[in-house]
């Protein structure tokens, strides 16, 4: 009885550690509902594409539901050189996930620039480069041959790393005008391998697009907008995963509301991977945003759905005469 008990416990934990390794090491990436809200992240031309210096910080917790899901943590910080017409960004993650610890550390640099095509489009390329760690902690982990009839003993596997170390490199490019945002970005150019176990285990390349759209602004003559609404798609490939979200975003100042629904059924999924509700507040110099993810997959009764967090600050504003180029963007 007590083999049948630790066996079954064993299968549990083994499906479990499957779904978070393969997860977070190929289909997932990092990942954010609010990745607008984390816009180093999505891409290396919205380093500075503000009218002042940024700090935003993000927290998530996916799929509280199972034990030892994701917690992801980021912090970055981006300015706006005005007499250079470019932008400079540092970012740092940590992504931390299942019962063994597996970690992900990401460290970036970043650099765009700002052209004026005409008067009403600008085009913003950028570039960024990386520093990715991957990391485990074995000793947190059970195997087969652990598991006995008395209960649990020491494994005879032997691991020489716990940790593997790559750079990477990606690239973006941004038009954009007042009511129209257009990018893509390419990610993980250098096929960077993150393997643990001493192989070869590169990162495909991975591409994103996005648009944002506001098909209604009101506002008065020199005054702030009170009220947008706005469109938004993200599309991903990631080697063989391939996934689309729509959002549609209404604020009237100072409240936004948000909803998503991410993965839509017309490529890989059958019928999606969750729809998002999001909510936020923005001030002159400060704003804040929460989401909640309802899982829709296969996956619906576990996982808890996903709780984020996010919070921007931006301080040392210029004078008004100089020229500013912020892309128009939803802030969640």
């Amino acid at each position: 009885m007590l083999l049948q008990k630790n066996i079954r416990k064993f299968v549990v934990t083994g499906l479990l550690a499957g779904i978070v390794i393969s997860n977070s090491l190929f289909g997932q990436d990092f990942h954010f509902t609010q990745f607008f809200a984390n816009k180093l992240y999505l891409a290396p031309s919205f380093a500075g594409a503000t009218a002042q210096s940024r700090v935003i910080s993000n927290y998530r917790n996916q799929w509280p539901g199972l034990p030892k899901g994701y917690i992801t943590y980021s912090i970055s910080v981006d300015h706006f050189i005005a007499n250079y017409n470019s932008g400079i960004g540092f970012l740092v993650m940590r992504d931390v996930a299942g019962s063994g610890k597996l970690g992900a550390l990401h460290v970036g640099a970043y650099y765009s620039y700002d052209f004026d095509l005409n008067r009403v489009f600008h085009l913003r390329p950028g570039i960024g480069f990386n520093y990715l760690q991957r990391s485990i902690d074995f000793t947190k982990l059970t195997f087969s041959d652990m598991i006995t009839d008395d209960g649990y003993q020491s494994t005879s596997e032997i691991f020489e790393n716990n940790k593997s170390s790559s750079f990477d490199a990606s690239t973006s490019l941004i038009l954009y005008s007042k009511n129209l945002t257009l990018g893509f970005t390419l990610d993980h150019l250098l096929h960077p391998n993150v393997s643990l176990i001493n192989s070869v285990d590169e990162y495909p390349m991975k591409f994103s697009a996005y648009s944002v759209i506001t098909m209604l602004r009101k506002g008065r003559l020199l005054k702030p907008i009170d009220e947008t609404l706005s469109l938004a798609i993200l599309l991903k490939n990631f080697k063989d995963y391939r996934q689309l979200d729509l959002g549609l975003y209404w604020a009237q100042s100072p409240l936004t509301f948000g909803i998503w629904y991410r993965g839509i059924p017309v490529l890989n999924s059958d019928r999606g991977d969750s729809f998002a509700a999001l909510v936020g507040l923005k001030l002159p110099n400060f704003s804040m945003g929460y989401s909640y993810d309802f899982t829709i997959s296969n996956l619906i009764s576990s996982t808890g759905g996903a709780h984020e967090l996010s919070l921007a600050v931006e301080f040392n504003k210029h004078k008004k005469s100089r020229k500013m180029h912020a892309v128009p963007c939803p802030e969640f």
